[in-house]
């Protein structure tokens, strides 16, 4: 990859995550002795690609400056009222840096591996458009409310994952344009489809899970102690 690139990363972390029940934000829940936040930034700090790490959390959030953070490139950004408001706040912040691309990824999502990551950007940089992890559907997918209606053919579908990357300018156009006209924006991918711009999909592991409620809390628990095991393993 070219050396001269550079890339920013975005991580969203303003949300309350009222669907995990337990009074403070879910990113903040202990996992191996780590919040699920540090994890997260863990990962991206392995990353030498990442000219700067921007964390958008609340201003109200009293938790995050009691966060043993070692990591230089971490700066802390105000979050906005919805998700992409958030993203937005953090391109803003990053334009005394002006990366060529930017990262986002989901505080919640601390499985995430370094190797995928990787990948996405190079696949992205190589190709000069923005792109996803993602992974193809596996289960029988069925469209109704209560009763099922029809089973929907999987062949192209993915789930979604983060990290999302793009070309800077590209998403921050995007974003300010879609949210300016109230266009629903549900991830930085779904921006950039409005805006008519490739959306890459690169495989990725399907374990890059993102903690949402309790079920998903006890999964990345057992998941990140078999990650720490395979690593002090290597």
């Amino acid at each position: 990859m070219n050396q001269t690139i550079k890339i920013a990363a975005i991580v969203p972390a303003a949300g309350v995550g009222s669907r995990m029940q337990v009074g403070y934000p879910k990113q903040y829940l202990k996992v191996a002795g780590k919040t699920i936040l540090e994890h997260t930034l863990a990962k991206l700090g392995e990353l030498s690609e990442l000219c700067k790490i921007a964390v958008v959390v609340s201003d109200n959030d009293e938790y995050f400056c009691e966060l043993a953070l070692s990591e230089q490139r971490i700066m802390r950004v105000s979050g906005g009222k919805e998700r992409a408001d958030s993203v937005l706040n953090g391109l803003h912040a990053l334009s005394e840096v002006q990366p060529d691309w930017v990262l986002v990824h989901d505080a919640a999502r601390p499985l995430v591996l370094a190797d995928d990551i990787r990948t996405l950007i190079n696949e992205c940089v190589r190709n000069d458009e923005g792109g996803i992890l993602a992974a193809k559907v596996k289960d029988t997918i069925k469209r109704g409310n209560t009763h099922s209606l029809e089973t929907v053919p999987r062949e192209q579908l993915w789930q979604a994952l983060t990290p999302q990357l793009f070309p800077y300018k590209n998403l921050k156009e995007a974003l300010e344009q879609a949210l300016s006209k109230g266009v629903l924006i549900t991830d930085e991918a779904s921006a950039m489809e409005w805006a008519r711009q490739p959306v890459k999909l690169v495989s990725g592991r399907s374990d890059n899970i993102k903690i949402t409620t309790p079920e998903d809390y006890d999964l990345a628990c057992f998941l990140l102690a078999k990650q720490q095991e395979s690593k002090s393993n290597d």
